[in-house]
């Protein structure tokens, strides 16, 4: 049986290699650095990111994940990430793609204009970017449910097609191959 998070691995590579690519051409004009949270808002993320997250945590040692499932089930600030936890990420390694891009200036469109967007504290010096090195979240998006939608095909959980919060996922509140 084929490696189900496969794609979405391949998407995860592709999407940090464009990320460093981007930090690098851009230097010192991105401050985001670890400890940097004010990113960290909850979200809801794909069946497939999900599953991916599962996955990190069941490679975790037991009290490691029994740790971030206790720090999770606990009531949180609503403003921030259930993950996070002196400002950093529980699960940083198997964080969703939104995730892997804040912080980097994007674009994308909304009610039928393109928008853009970067953390204020980069890009402070900055009068213009290339656009080589801005992430097109419209792209980034099409690829991500394109992905969604051969995981949820493969492991045949397509009626499970809604967003799930970060809570859900690490609290199993759900059944999800992985």
């Amino acid at each position: 049986m084929p490696d189900l998070l496969d794609n979405y691995s391949q998407l995860v590579t592709r999407v940090d290699a464009l990320c460093h690519g981007i930090a690098a051409d851009l230097g010192g004009q991105i401050t985001c650095a670890a400890g940097c949270s004010s990113c960290c808002i909850p979200i809801t993320v794909f069946p497939v990111e999900a599953a991916a997250m599962r996955k990190e945590l069941a490679t975790l040692p037991t009290q490691q994940a029994d740790k971030i499932r206790q720090h999770v089930s606990q009531p949180f600030d609503t403003e921030h990430c259930p993950l996070l936890h002196n400002h950093r990420c529980l699960l940083y390694a198997a964080r969703p793609i939104i995730c892997r891009t804040h912080g980097l200036p994007i674009i994308y469109t909304e009610h039928g204009q393109r928008q853009s967007d970067c953390c204020p504290r980069n890009l402070s010096e900055a009068e213009s970017v290339s656009g080589s090195s801005v992430v097109n979240l419209d792209t980034l998006n099409t690829l991500l449910v394109a992905v969604n939608s051969i995981y949820l095909t493969q492991s045949g959980s397509s009626e499970l097609s809604a967003r799930l919060t970060i809570s859900e996922i690490i609290l199993h509140h759900f059944k999800l191959e992985i």
